[in-house]
This record gives structure tokens, sequence and C-alpha cells, in this order.
């Protein structure tokens, strides 16, 4: 009796086990209704993702092992429900799973790609998505791609991109700063132009005005006072800002030369914008997050300062009214 009450034991133990398996534990949240206007988050990680390639630090260590099905490439998408569209903020590596997870929240469509795409510049977390719109993937057709000038002669100028505008993969529009394009009655995109980093094209933000209200999107930009602009301004314009927060401060890269990849440290938002009101701080949401960063750990006590200061981390799937 005793040696088959020891196999029930060991059963219950091994079934509890695989329950609790780390892989388990990262399963995507569903996809939910929604009946208004909106943006969702689509992906919050710095370009290169999480865990990054040839990563040895304790924050990528588990993940090689046990993806996070949630860690995704900083993204944005846009559903205008009015008119039954999505549009796509970014093109990044994960833009395959991006583009679905997009197009499922439309109501009336079963649409594979998005009604367009608007990218920020030319580095590679931004970009290089657009690869699988091309003839060795699923050979889109006539996709609106809106670029900037520099972005436009950078796809046409270079390979493999060129291929793209010439199989008429994608159709480029090109866009002028701070000069809105119209999406629809209700829905239009500002360009606005940052200073980062411009190698092969310039970068630019958003603002993205919606029926009832509106959003910024820095995803990149080198530090906030470097820009021609008052960001403390900016954000009081709007409803929602989702901002730049790579690094949460210098420390954490220790392998770098912090100065040849510039961006806003969190610490330093936090000064930038100690002065907003309470209702001004709850529109600042923070994304792009080097893998390095504590704030990709909503269990860290850097993420528990950033929301005791009044801030939001953006998280996969938020969904934000417009």
């Amino acid at each position: 009796m005793n040696r088959y009450l020891l196999l029930i034991l060991v059963f219950i133990i091994t079934s509890c086990a695989e329950k609790t398996k780390p892989e388990e534990a990262h399963q995507p949240s569903p996809i939910v209704s929604i009946n208004k206007t909106s943006i969702v988050i689509l992906g919050t990680a710095q370009d290169a993702g999480s865990p990054q390639i040839g990563c040895k630090k304790d924050c990528c260590a588990a993940l090689f092992e046990h993806p996070d099905e949630d860690r995704k490439v900083v993204s944005l998408g846009l559903i205008d429900t009015e008119n039954d569209k999505t549009y796509l903020f970014e093109a990044t590596p994960d833009m395959g799973a991006q583009m679905r997870m997009l197009t499922q929240y439309e109501r009336k469509s079963d649409k594979e790609l998005a009604d367009g795409i608007f990218v920020t510049h030319a580095h590679i977390g931004h970009y290089t998505g657009l690869m699988f719109l091309g003839k060795e993937a699923m050979d889109a057709k006539d996709l609106p791609l809106y670029v900037m000038p520099k972005m436009e002669r950078f796809l046409t100028e270079n390979g493999p991109w060129e291929q793209l505008v010439k199989r008429k993969n994608v159709v480029l529009h090109t866009m002028e700063n701070e000069t809105p394009v119209r999406l629809s009655n209700s829905i239009k995109v500002t360009p606005i132009l940052v200073p980062h980093r411009d190698e092969y094209s310039e970068a630019v933000g958003y603002q993205i005005k919606g029926p009832n209200k509106s959003a910024l999107f820095i995803p990149d930009v080198d530090k906030w006072d470097k820009w021609g602009k008052n960001i403390i301004a900016e954000v009081q314009k709007v409803d929602y800002a989702f901002l730049d927060a790579t690094f949460y401060s210098g420390e954490e890269m220790n392998n770098r030369d912090i100065s040849e990849i510039p961006h806003p440290f969190v610490i330093e938002s936090f000064e930038k914008f100690k002065g907003l009101s309470k209702e001004d701080k709850e529109k600042i949401i923070f994304i792009h997050f080097n893998h390095t960063n504590p704030l990709l750990d909503p269990h860290s006590p850097e993420s528990q300062l950033v929301l005791e200061n009044g801030f939001k981390i953006g998280k996969i799937r938020d969904v934000f009214e417009l």
C-alpha cells in the first residue's frame, strides 16, 4: 500500500511541475474586442529585442531557454473602427506576429496586412521587417508605406529594399515634416523630426490624432534637450505620450560607450518631468526598453519607482482609445 501511495505522490508532484514550466509562464493574453478607434501597443523592446544576441547577462540567460512571447520590438497599431482599417507604426523584425495581432482587431475584415505602415527611421528595429513583404516572403501588393524624404531615398537606392519598390510590394508615400497625413475624416498622423543619429535617414516621431484624443509617439531621440521643441509642452498637447526609455540609467551598460548611443535615461526623464501635474504625468507611457532595462521586469524596484512617480510603463496589448 505504501508503494502505491508513493507512486501517486510522485505523479502529483510531476503533474504540478509540468503545469509550472517556465515556458508556460509567458503565454500571451488574448486579443480583446476594440469598439472605438484606438492605439494598441504591439511591442516595447529596443531594436535588437530581448534576449539580445551575444548577451551573457542574467537578464537574457533564462529567456534564451524559455522565450517570453510578449518581448517584441517596439511598435504601435492604430485601429480605425469607423472604417475597418488598421495601420502599423514601425516595421520591426517581429512584424509578422505584430501584423497578425493588429489585423485580428479588425471586426469586419480578414485581411492579412494592415492598410499602411508608418516608419520612423532607418535603424534595424524600425524598418527591417519590410523584408517580409518581399518576393522571398508574402510578396505583398501595393502596401502603402509612409516615409520621410531621406528614408525614401534610402529604400529606393539600396538593396534589397529597392526591390520592394520596383516589384510594387510597397507604394511609397513621402511625408513632410509637421505636415499631417489624413487617413480619414477623423484621423490624421503628423511626422515630427527629432534628433537621433541620422546615419541613413532622418528620424521622426509621430503625433496621432483621433476622433477625440491624440497621442505622441517618440520611440527614439538622442536627448530631450537636443530637440528643438519643448517636450513638456508637447506632452501637454496630447492625451498619451509614448516616449523613449531605452536605458533606465547609464549604469546598466558596462560593456559599451554610452555616449555613442545617446538616449534620455529614465532617471533623466524623471527630473525633466517632475514639475508636470499628476494628470500630465499619467499621459507618459515609457517604451523602447533595451534588454538590460529593469523596466522590462514589472516586479523590479525600478518599475515600482516609475509607477510611484506617476508615470506608466508600456505593455504589449495595452489599448488607448482615441
